[in-house]
């Protein structure tokens, strides 16, 4: 299964299951290990656990097995590795604290590069 779509399963699923503010980051070419990161906010703990085990389920269902998955409920942040796509599940606090939007961002370095110049 090609990575486009593994990432519509993904992103499909993270919709279904209520998961907010979904954001879809191509780093091709900005990293050797994954073409896609998918970062998702959820409500709980409870909330990215299930989010996670959800999208790992449908991805089986269609062949493809996720290569693992880290945090567990009391984690504010839930990582799904599928290899072409890797999922960044978070709570709010811990996605406004790590902001990985605009750590993989090039506009976002750049930004930063000319407010320090």
């Amino acid at each position: 299964m090609q990575a486009e779509d593994i990432l519509k399963i993904v992103q499909d699923v993270l919709d279904e299951r209520k998961g907010q503010n979904i954001t879809t980051l191509d780093v091709r070419g900005k990293t050797s290990f994954t073409d896609y990161m998918v970062v998702v906010t959820g409500t709980s703990d409870r909330h990215l656990k299930s989010l996670c085990e959800y999208v790992s389920e449908k991805l089986k269902e269609n062949g493809v097995k996720p290569l693992g998955m880290e945090g567990d409920l009391g984690s504010d942040w839930v990582l799904l590795d599928v290899g072409d796509v890797i999922v960044h599940a978070m709570n709010a606090q811990a996605r406004g604290f790590y902001q990985l939007e605009k750590l993989w961002s090039v506009e976002g370095s750049k930004e930063s590069e000319q407010q320090a110049g």
